[in-house]
């Protein structure tokens, strides 16, 4: 029998399960009983057995933890922590509070392994995308913003902080999309009170750990659970001076509403739909996976995902057959 080529290997080859134990990730569940309360002031409220709700292994549909549902009491006292905490934060030395984010991305990579594990398990992602892409990308975003934190005396001369920001993000990228929201904010000198996705709550609860492994401020960084109406008691919150807000449009635009006629700022990230065209004489050949990587990418889940091809007459059969056997190949599971 003829001995097969590396391509044929590649092609034939099995995926087998991914290296990474959950041992890590379920103790750290197990240590919280997999009960969590809500991170405000630098502590943790207690559950309340009537106010919590589930978040699922998107992968086998098996309960990971029960998390705090926040009631408008609780963005109260968040903001309210937020605000107290705001002239002491916004009024340290520059370079002091770059050794806060230095420390929170020195703990992110300490952690790294826990993290990409959690949170593959909450969101469904594959490991290798929250090992090698997310978490690093997550610590290489506060040792970023810790350095312009440095500078913002020369750099930055004619700002200053806004105060307290009210940050929603969505699920499909939670810690980093936590990273990019958090990170720029505190460099500032803001104080935060983030609301993650309800399906994706984890890392956000574990990065409430890692601001207090990193002695950040208590009040700097305060993290609620729950549904949307959280989120938009939040927007609407008198004490809240700016809304960051990554979602879809829909929500975009009652949260757009939500803050007109206010004073607040507010910066809106919303989803589309991406095209993609196709034309007759393109070696869309070669291009077939491509394509479908640009559409199935973090297994579809990215706001720049393509939705949409427009393909020429001409070859527009060929192309769907093409594009649909190469789908077919994509593994499933753990």
């Amino acid at each position: 029998m003829a001995t097969p080529s590396v391509a044929d290997i590649l092609t034939t080859l099995e995926y087998g399960p991914a290296p990474e134990s959950a041992k890590q990730a379920n103790e750290w569940l197990d240590q919280h009983q997999r009960r969590f309360g809500l991170f405000i002031d630098g502590a943790w409220t207690i559950p309340d057995d009537p106010h919590l709700f589930e978040t699922i292994n998107p992968a086998n549909r098996q309960v990971l933890a029960q998390i705090s549902q926040a009631t408008e009491a609780d963005v109260d006292a968040a903001v309210a922590a937020a605000r107290t905490a705001f002239p002491g934060w916004s009024q340290l030395p520059d370079h002091t509070r770059a050794r806060y984010l230095y420390a929170l991305a020195r703990q992110v990579q300490k952690h790294s392994r826990l993290l990409a594990v959690l949170e593959t398990l909450d969101n469904g992602k594959p490991i290798r995308e929250t090992r090698d892409l997310d978490i690093p990308l997550v610590a290489r975003h506060f040792y970023h913003h810790a350095g312009w934190a440095q500078l913002a005396a020369t750099e930055f001369a004619n700002y200053g902080p806004i105060g307290v920001v009210g940050q929603i993000i969505p699920w499909n990228f939670p810690l980093l999309m936590l990273a990019w929201k958090i990170a720029p904010a505190l460099a500032a000198g803001n104080t935060v009170v983030l609301k993650p996705a309800s399906t994706t709550p984890l890392s956000a609860l574990l990065f409430a750990e890692v601001c207090v492994q990193a002695d950040l401020p208590p009040g700097t960084v305060n993290i609620l659970t729950g549904p949307g109406e959280i989120g938009m008691a939040m927007v609407t919150h008198k004490g809240v001076d700016k809304v960051a807000f990554t979602g879809s449009t829909e929500i975009g635009r009652q949260i757009f509403r939500g803050v007109a006629g206010t004073d607040k700022a507010l910066t809106l990230e919303l989803g589309g739909t991406a095209p993609l065209i196709v034309c007759a004489d393109a070696e869309w050949e070669t291009r077939v996976a491509s394509v479908n990587a640009a559409a199935f990418g973090y297994a579809g889940q990215s706001c720049i995902s393509v939705q949409q091809v427009f393909v020429e007459s001409g070859v527009a059969a060929a192309f769907t057959e093409a594009l649909v056997a190469h789908a077919k190949t994509f593994p499933t599971g753990d």
